[in-house]
């Protein structure tokens, strides 16, 4: 059991007491006695408020569930779909047109375009990688990768592995930063003659700095170094300018569930905002210690100094409105609300970093992204539990920031009306597929069956939300004030593929787009050179915006003409996924990970990968296409599957013949369950399965 202690009428687990008193307040000038009495006012006004909005979600679901049901076996009537969701107040009006007014936004969420890292903050080692991967050496992720053909041979240096990294490498340079004559292919000193001069910045000790698009190219010359000395022009590495930001992540890509996972992932975050994180382990036999970067100096043509971020601009993502926590109790002995808890105690310990030079932020603003709101009645609360927020720590208005994710479907649906709710703090947006598909799944449960999960992706309702997204954002004016986001490359394996595929991302307009490496980074930011985002937003801004009716076209299968063949290879292929990302969660308490798929190709998972295959298996239970017995059978036949692929792992437990593994009854449960989980949600499913867990550790 957790001890609590008394705090202001609150019962406040004891070590969270301890960490916000003794880490967290000093430093701020904020006094423990009225911090807590600030808190209780807020949990006081804003809990009740919580509460009845997840009510509000419940009542919608059961209306929508009713309506389809009646409906059953009736062609969508799209006129009577779209008057009924607004007769029971899930679509809204259309605000009239507006511009966004957010205010002091650092250059690298407003202004610049480049990759976005997410990466779970309970992981040490993980957050400094991704802050730290703001400067990513192109030859390192081009060498080590499949970004190109073949692979290096051997241990030590393959010269025609590096032949092949450093003629890939120069054609890029060739691209984004061309000389006046001739290639870099060609170049046989430092001194260099540019097409566009102005690409020219400054130089470092042994680098040369140009910039294209907005990012920074540095060009490392070094005769004395292994690859320098057999370059023509001692050339021995291409840094490019990756991660512009980061999201620092407490919500899908963490396994927190109680005041020691919740004040492990804070310390983590106090030690990004007074940037005195570190972390020591183990490599090749020796002792490691990492820490942050500092800013790169360079001198600039006319002589003078200047410097560059050495790391990614740091957001936070906050958990959204629908789990409580067993960190606060409030006075009625219910659980607090877990995301009002995350925006006080993550806010608080921003100011360490408003307080100090060189910092996170230049401009003085507070970044946090809030998932999984449902509609702009839920992303107003938001704003005004934000207000609150700023009021108790003594912050301007809107210093905090806000990151709205457009991935769930009553925000998808009153997009420009989210943005409005928030149009003076927004200052990102973004699509993700799993946990949109997920909720796309869930809203229309009852619709009938699913098409399969592989064709959701060309299915009409994506395409509209993805183009909606950007169409919106644009003409509400996130361009050159807030991102306009796109989702993650999940095979951190296969970059050849990313290379390939991923540049569609800024061609639709998007500034930022998921990653899930600093190699990937790297690899990403050429795609940011390749293509001049702001000037295809400029061009995108004249489309109109996809109709509502192709956003609203709900994936239902045409007849059911699957074979038993394909149903047993859905059913596999998605329980695969729920057990092998559900093990490493329950058993481990591991948020995100690198989970080999059925064809054991490891694919980056998190919370939205579980919710779209446990909502599709439990949506394909509830109309008959298989039956209960089968998704049993494809649950065993995987869990040995499983469990082979985490032979080598010494922390593993098996499923396999074993009822009693709380990880098993937990991937059960989430489809057998699935129909009845809030909005089809994993976390409380996940979050039982893993209290029983550490209690029994």
């Amino acid at each position: 059991m957790t001890n609590m202690t008394n705090r202001a009428g609150l019962k406040v687990a004891q070590q969270l007491a301890a960490f916000v008193e003794q880490r967290a307040l000093p430093g701020t000038g904020i006094d423990a006695a009225s911090f807590w009495r600030g808190v209780a006012a807020i949990f006081a006004q804003f809990a009740p408020e919580n509460a009845s909005l997840l009510a509000k979600r419940d009542a919608i679901q059961a209306r929508i569930d009713a309506w389809h049901q009646e409906r059953a076996g009736q062609p969508l009537d799209s006129a009577a779909y779209q008057d009924f969701l607004r007769e029971i107040g899930y679509l809204v009006h259309e605000p009239a047109p507006f511009q966004i007014g957010s205010e002091n936004v650092d250059d690298e969420v407003a202004r610049l375009a480049g990759p976005q890292l997410v990466v779970p903050i309970l992981n040490a080692r993980f957050l400094l990688n991704a802050a730290n991967a703001r400067w990513g050496s192109l030859y390192d992720a081009l060498y080590g990768t499949d970004a190109i053909s073949g692979a290096a041979a051997g241990k030590g240096y393959d010269p025609q592995r590096g032949a092949q990294v450093i003629a890939w490498a120069k054609s890029f340079l060739d691209e984004a930063v061309p000389l006046a004559r001739g290639s870099w292919t060609e170049l046989s000193s430092d001194d260099i003659q540019l097409a566009d001069p102005s690409q020219y910045r400054g130089s470092s000790e042994k680098g040369r700095l140009f910039r294209h698009n907005g990012l920074h190219i540095e060009v490392v010359f070094d005769p004395s170094h292994p690859i320098g000395k057999d370059d023509p022009a001692g050339i021995a590495d291409v840094i490019l300018e990756s991660a512009l930001t980061t999201i620092c992540d407490l919500e899908d890509s963490v396994a927190a569930v109680d005041a020691e996972d919740k004040v492990a992932a804070y310390a983590n975050w106090l030690g990004l905002m007074q940037g005195d994180l570190t972390d020591s382990f183990e490599k090749s036999g020796a002792m490691m210690t990492r820490s942050l970067n500092p800013d790169r100096s360079y001198a600039a043509p006319d002589g003078s100094n200047f410097t560059l971020p050495g790391r990614s601009l740091l957001f936070v993502r906050n958990v959204g409105h629908l789990m409580t926590t067993p960190a606060v109790l409030l006075a009625n002995g219910a659980e607090a609300p877990e995301g009002i808890l995350d925006g006080i105690v993550t806010t608080l310990i921003a100011l360490h970093d408003l307080k100090r030079e060189g910092g996170n932020s230049r401009a003085g603003s507070i970044y946090i992204v809030k998932p999984k709101m449902h509609g702009p009645e839920e992303v107003g609360f938001t704003n005004r539990l934000f207000d609150a927020i700023e009021d108790l720590l003594g912050l301007a208005r809107h210093t905090l920031k806000v990151g709205v994710m457009d991935e769930e479907r009553r925000t998808s649906v009153n997009l420009a009306a989210c943005i409005e709710a928030v149009k003076d703090r927004i200052v990102f947006i973004n699509t993700g597929f799993l946990d949109r598909t997920g909720d796309e799944m869930h809203t229309s449960m009852r619709a009938g069956p699913m098409i399969r999960k592989g064709e959701m992706k060309t299915s009409n309702w994506i395409t509209a939300y993805e183009d909606r997204n950007v169409q919106i954002g644009l003409a509400c004016g996130l361009s050159g004030r807030a991102q306009i986001g796109k989702g993650m490359w999940a095979a951190p394996d296969r970059m050849g593929d990313m290379l390939d595929q991923k540049v569609g991302h800024p061609k639709t307009g998007a500034n930022t787009a998921w990653v899930p490496s600093p190699t990937a980074a790297t690899l990403h930011a050429t795609h940011y050179h390749g293509i001049d985002v702001f000037a295809r937003q400029a061009e995108r801004r004249a489309e109109a915006v996809e109709p509502l009716e192709k956003l609203l076209t709900i994936p239902v299968a045409q007849g059911r003409n699957w074979s038993e063949e394909e149903i047993a290879e859905e059913l596999d292929n998605n329980a695969q996924g729920i057990l092998g990302y559900v093990v490493r969660w329950i058993d481990q308490g591991v948020g995100c990970s690198k989970v080999p798929d059925i064809h054991d190709v490891g694919l980056m998972e998190d919370r939205a990968t579980l919710r779209i295959s446990s909502q599709h298996m439990a949506n394909w239970l509830l109309h008959g296409v298989c039956t209960s017995e089968q998704i049993d059978a494809a649950f065993t036949r995987m869990a040995a599957k499983v469990d082979a692929q985490n032979a080598s792992d010494p922390l593993y437990r098996p499923m396999s013949g074993n009822p009693d593994s709380l990880a098993w009854q937990a991937a059960r449960a989430l489809v057998f369950e699935g129909v009845a989980q809030p909005n089809g949600y994993t976390e409380p499913l996940l979050h039982k399965y893993r209290a029983l867990a550490k209690a029994l550790a």
